[in-house]
């Protein structure tokens, strides 16, 4: 097959992505603010205009306004573009690595809530809720309904289709998020408030997606990270030593390094013990 018919089905993935994450702007400016993510449709933060049909195209159409409002003049900020992209990136990731199976659907909408938890973090130092509650809501609904299914169809039906298994079992879940959220929570309370409780949430999310074992590899991989940020930031004095550091932000870089490549890890890091 000829090198650009292989590269048709990423850019049919990579354009839907855009567009959820144009969505995902939305969530990261409105929902900090507790505003409806509905209403009013979309418009210029500055001067309230409704975005036109080209402003609304997601990355193209910051590139055609040169980064500013067409009525006021106001600049954009540049997290929109990165947001578009990252998450059109996401999806064309997550195909590549896992095509389209219920594991990969699931991961995907996992790093689109953490992309948005990435920037409400940096941006407003929060960790919205309903983001954490709707993502493990969709997660429980899953677990619970191939249950249900999978008793039906042994039990009652035996031609009635399962619906597809999690990645992880109900018990390897829950287990997972019991180790990221109790931990977290006992990081919290002895560090006096320095760790937040939107962290902890987030963390026992994360535990429910990736099981014990993620959840050790993006607790290393998380303080790893935020360690040396942080000693970086003293050396240039961008940062004093009791200034606060968004947590949140590491946690989802370390669970997308975990989703993609934590298994070559674990793997690596076994061989390296093993076989000393």
């Amino acid at each position: 097959m000829d090198s650009s018919m292989q590269l048709i089905p990423y850019f049919m993935v990579f354009l839907p992505g855009l567009l959820i994450g144009s969505f995902l702007n939305v969530v990261i400016h409105r929902m900090p603010r507790e505003e409806s993510i509905v209403f009013p449709p979309s418009h210029c933060p500055s001067c309230r205009k409704r975005l036109g049909f080209i402003e609304l195209i997601p990355l193209l159409g910051y590139l055609f306004l040169r980064g500013r409002c067409r009525a006021c003049g106001a600049g954009i900020n540049l997290r929109y573009p990165l947001v578009e992209l990252a998450t059109g990136l996401l999806f064309v990731s997550v195909y590549h690595h896992f095509g389209i199976t219920p594991e990969g659907v699931a991961y995907l909408f996992l790093l689109c809530i953490l992309l948005a938890v990435f920037f409400t973090d940096l941006e407003h130092r929060r960790v919205p809720n309903i983001l954490v509650v709707v993502c493990l809501g969709v997660g429980l609904l899953w677990q619970l309904l191939q249950l249900v299914s999978l008793w039906i169809s042994t039990q009652i039906f035996p031609a009635m289709p399962v619906i597809p298994a999690p990645p992880l079992s109900l018990g390897q879940a829950l287990l997972g998020l019991a180790l990221g959220g109790g931990v977290m929570l006992l990081i919290m309370i002895l560090s006096r408030g320095g760790m937040g409780a939107g962290d902890v949430k987030l963390m026992a999310l994360l535990g429910f997606y990736v099981g014990v074992p993620g959840t050790l590899l993006v607790f290393f991989l998380s303080f790893l990270a935020g360690g040396l940020v942080g000693v970086v930031l003293l050396l240039f004095k961008l940062k004093r030593r009791k200034d606060a550091l968004p947590f949140a932000p590491f946690i989802v870089v370390a669970a997308l390094i975990e989703i993609f490549w934590g298994n070559e890890l674990w793997q690596w890091y076994l061989q390296f013990t093993l076989g000393r």
